[in-house]
């Protein structure tokens, strides 16, 4: 593939000069435009090394306004914390809407890297890694963003005049040094970089191959890629997505899921040895928050459940024996005008745990899929899509070593109701309860629905749902720690 592109393309001075005035011009007024149009850009600059990435990222933001751009140097110390999962960092670094990022090299460095891994092994991980990317990307573009990926293309003996000329400059340092051996592994790159592009080029992400040999050529391409990839986004007709909330006859219609939550026994009870048992159990998981610190294992716990279903009890009695230092709980809401401005998950990348910590979220990523479906806060194709991003997401957790697990409180609308009223009749709990509250239960029909399908579309081996029969509050607590420590000790192999 690579082997066949022209690389004998060239530009004279004049025609040059000419297009980079035309082409600078245009790129000010695009971005301006796609700043107020609140689209977020993020452009890739991969390529060999000497093609000009750096010499070409500069020639892109020229006529570029700098508040509305940021360039991500990708290093070995960006990418290489090992105490979190491979995308982390990528998707900690997502532009918002509005706003540009510029990134000299990208999530491809690890991937491309692998040329130097022994054949088995190197493909296994080879289509890890891909499919992480493509998962990443196609989410990304799902969500709004424009992806421009371009790769500086130069042959063998063009990189090694180029690394040799890098050698004898003084300002370069050590880099020169350690890159000018990098063309005698030309060959052995060549093949993985042409899967890497093939894997990769998608319609939604496509791949745009620069010829590098002569700059002035690949300058002006570049910037003619992005204008036209800005310009293009900018002209699309402007789909306006339904959000309204949703009746019920259109959730029985979609929802074609077997019905799990009429079969919960509600009416199960803990013995008279509750509290024995409950002291018992926050002990071993004390002993269990050591152990995945030990063995450096992630670990998250994540509640959903009707309102007034008890999370925050189970969330107290699971916490209440932990090592401070070991656990966060992060309290979910909607979201803030910032984290509107980008995709979705992104804020619950910012809260995956350092290896060995445990992150227990209340409230999740699933109020895509419940609350933002029900009331039309989304589109219909956006919380369709959400089951497969949701546990792609999630498999990328558990891929990288953490142990996942999810749970529903199930309590039925009578209980609901009497611990509605006693929260309103207890001064001190009275702040929890809320007129929307009030209004959810109402539509309890409908959320009931769509927790069906929710369960259904996204249990998983590697991030199950447990749900727990929360009408007695002593069981539910009970039940939610026997899981944590069941799922968590099978993880770890027992807890020594």
């Amino acid at each position: 593939m690579l082997e066949k592109v022209d690389l004998s393309r060239k530009l004279g001075k004049d025609e040059y000069r000419q297009s980079v005035k035309e082409l600078g011009a245009r790129l000010g007024e695009l971005q301006r435009r796609q700043r107020e149009a609140g689209i977020p850009v993020m452009v890739v600059f991969e390529g060999w090394e000497g093609s000009g990435k750096g010499a070409q990222m500069n020639q892109l933001i020229l006529p570029l306004d700098p508040r509305g751009f940021r360039v991500q140097n990708i290093t070995d110390s960006f990418m290489s914390d090992p105490f979190y999962p491979a995308m982390y960092p990528f998707w900690r670094a997502i532009p918002p809407a509005g706003r540009m990022s510029i990134y000299n090299r990208s999530w491809y460095r690890k991937a491309i890297e692998l040329w130097r891994a022994p054949e088995e092994s190197g493909q296994g991980e080879m289509e890890k890694k891909l499919e992480e990317i493509r998962s990443f990307e196609r989410q990304l573009v799902d969500g709004g963003y424009l992806l421009i990926k371009l790769f500086l293309h130069i042959d063998r003996s063009e990189q090694k005049k180029r690394l040799q000329r890098l050698k004898s400059d003084e300002t370069k340092g050590a880099r020169g040094q350690e890159e000018l051996n990098a063309y005698k592994n030309y060959d052995d790159i060549l093949p993985v970089l042409e899967e890497v592009i093939r894997e990769t080029d998608r319609a939604h992400s496509p791949w745009t191959i620069v010829e590098a040999h002569d700059r002035r050529f690949a300058t002006v391409k570049v910037l003619s890629v992005v204008a036209r990839a800005l310009e293009n986004r900018l002209n699309q007709p402007k789909i306006e997505t339904v959000k309204e909330p949703v009746v019920l006859s259109e959730l029985e219609e979609a929802v074609t899921t077997p019905t799990v939550l009429s079969k919960v026994d509600l009416s199960l009870e803990p013995d008279d040895s509750y509290k024995k048992e409950m002291s018992s159990l926050q002990r071993r998981i004390r002993r269990m928050e050591y152990a995945l610190y030990r063995d450096r294992r992630p670990m998250v716990v994540a509640f959903e459940g009707w309102d007034a279903a008890g999370k925050g009890g189970c969330i107290k009695r699971l916490t209440q024996e932990m090592d401070p230092r070991g656990y966060e709980v992060i309290p979910v809401g909607a979201p803030n005008d910032f984290e509107r401005r980008h995709h979705y998950l992104w804020r619950f990348w910012q809260d995956f745990p350092k290896a060995g910590h445990v992150a227990i979220f209340d409230r999740t990523w699933y109020g895509r899929v419940l609350v933002e479906r029900v009331e039309g806060l989304c589109s219909p194709l956006e919380w369709k899509r959400a089951y497969s991003e949701i546990n792609d997401m999630e498999k990328q957790w558990h891929v990288s070593g953490a142990i996942v697990m999810k749970f529903w409180l199930q309590i039925d609308k009578d209980e609901q109701l009497r611990r509605f009223q006693s929260r309103e009749e207890t001064p001190e709990k009275k702040w929890k309860i809320t007129e929307e509250d009030w209004r959810n239960r109402e539509k309890w029909d409908l959320y009931e629905k769509a927790v069906e399908e929710m369960l259904w579309r996204t249990s998983t081996p590697y991030a199950p749902w447990a749900i727990v029969e929360a009408n007695s509050k002593d069981y539910a607590r009970l039940k939610v720690l026997r899981t944590v420590l069941s799922m968590g000790e099978e993880a770890l192999g027992g807890v020594r």
